[in-house]
């Protein structure tokens, strides 16, 4: 099978799974959604969704979030991991938004990156799920899957994001990172699957005999 081959094959499981793509972070606009993709960085989606509430319902936009100070932020993140790096950040990009952006997160990858505590997956996230914006954020699941599939040689999530985007149309990127994520997490996790198990792995590589070791 070749890599094309695999490749429109994976595209197709996944749409059959997956022909709904939710977004897995709550959010109301592409401000909580930033905020939200923010406080995902080594940390559950799940957690993330359980701590946001009570943050957004008590600042919800950047000229609300800027009178809170850095440590009450960080009092309403602390679950989330790292609270006190992603609390400045947050406070920071607020400010940020406010004095050059009129307080509107900009739909520019440049604006993006250039916010605290966002780098290129996270303004990916963004730009393709607030904006429409063709983008395949790579995370950790999406990565590895990558790998066991021989979508790329794997050698980090930069080569894998450009390699994944030759291997699938540029229509296809915002759900399929989503439906990616989606088979990661429940069907091709690192401990559920090692390339072999899963329905995927198994119709890809049927005689493949050894565990596929994901490079980071």
């Amino acid at each position: 099978m070749t890599k094309a081959e695999r490749a429109a094959y994976v595209a197709e499981t996944l749409e059959r799974l997956y022909p709904e793509t939710p977004i897995p972070l709550d959010h109301t606009d592409s401000y909580t959604l930033l905020i939200a993709v923010l406080l995902s960085a080594q940390c559950t989606d799940e957690r993330v969704n359980q701590v946001t509430p009570a943050l957004f319902e008590k600042a919800n936009t950047p000229r609300e979030m800027v009178k809170l100070s850095v440590e009450e932020i960080q009092e309403f993140i602390r679950p989330c991991g790292l609270s006190p790096q992603k609390s400045k950040a947050i406070f920071g990009l607020s400010q940020i938004l406010i004095d050059k952006h009129d307080s509107i997160v900009p739909a520019s990858f440049e604006d993006l990156e250039a916010l605290p505590g966002v780098g290129h997956k996270t303004a990916s996230v963004v730009m393709s799920q607030a904006f429409g914006v063709p983008a395949f954020p790579v995370d950790t699941h999406i990565h590895r899957l990558a790998q066991r599939w021989k979508l790329t040689n794997g050698k980090n999530v930069v080569q894998t994001e450009k390699d994944l985007k030759r291997a699938f149309p540029e229509e296809s990127w915002n759900q399929l990172h989503l439906r990616f994520i989606f088979y990661g997490r429940e069907h091709c996790s690192a401990r559920g699957c090692d390339g072999t198990v899963c329905g995927i792995c198994s119709h890809l590589y049927p005689d493949r005999k050894r565990a596929v070791k994901t490079k980071k």
